[in-house]
């Protein structure tokens, strides 16, 4: 297994800015700052060349070193490329939609899209008014995951590795996640019956582009006593709505 921080090899003239890439990367799970020998450590390499990538991201605003203790965190480039990318996706949109959502339902409602082995919430509920962050949760766990796993785009990597058991329900086993898949398709969204967290019940659709590609992953999450089974079609139908309402308001710039 790579490191925290690390991507799967490139080729040999992109090595550079691919472990530039993996230095922020570093900085994924919001924890305090980092030093050079700490970077190294995460990247597999040493603590002079982690010093001299982190000293070029200083340089350049991506990350930015505390006169008094010289560890690193993440740069204003950063903040404005987030930013800049929220906006132009039009999330700032989406956010009325999922607070009514969350109304009409009584349950969590969140926006999610891919990274990696991760779906990680950008808008909804679970977006920390303190930090701004939302969660990362890994795909083969999350309502969300199996969504964004179910409807891929041709340019995801399939998942690799093993799947970890984050509860007793949680699915392990490929082949049974590949039914578990197969059943989100045909009958168009997910479930996650405590298989991330006891106690939580998630029902997840797709918001399709035209291909169709699950852009994004939007999710109703609450208890199994509040999200019964019975309350589950009357979830869904709002869920649905929210979906093609989100589906026509994150259209690319250009296709609005």
């Amino acid at each position: 297994m790579p490191a925290p921080g690390t991507l799967p090899a490139p080729p040999g003239g992109a090595q550079a800015v691919h472990r530039a890439l993996g230095l922020l990367h570093c900085f994924h799970d919001n924890g305090p700052d980092l030093s050079a020998s700490e970077l190294a450590r995460r990247m597999g390499l040493s603590v002079s060349t982690a010093h001299r990538l982190a000293r070029t991201l200083v340089a350049t605003g991506f990350l930015d070193q505390d006169e008094r203790t010289a560890r690193y965190r993440l740069g204003p480039a950063v903040a404005e490329l987030g930013q800049l990318t929220f906006h132009q996706r039009g999330l700032h949109l989406a956010a009325p939609e999922l607070a009514q959502l969350a109304q009409r339902t009584g349950a969590t409602a969140d926006l999610a899209i891919r990274s990696g082995p991760h779906a990680v919430i950008l808008v909804g509920g679970s977006v920390l008014p303190s930090t701004g962050l939302g969660l990362r949760r890994p795909l083969h766990s999350t309502a969300l995951g199996k969504v964004l796993l179910t409807w891929p785009s041709p340019t995801d990597p399939p998942l690799q590795g093993p799947l970890p058991a984050h509860t007793p329900r949680t699915l392990t086993d490929p082949a049974a996640l590949d039914a578990e898949l197969a059943l989100t398709r045909e009958r168009g969204y997910a479930l996650n019956d405590g298989e991330s967290a006891p106690g939580v019940r998630t029902l997840a659709v797709p918001v399709l582009d035209r291909t169709p590609t699950a852009r994004f992953a939007l999710a109703v999450r609450s208890t199994p006593a509040h999200l019964t089974d019975g309350a589950l079609p009357r979830a869904l139908a709002h869920a649905r709505s929210c979906a093609r309402a989100l589906a026509v308001l994150l259209l690319p710039p250009d296709q609005r």
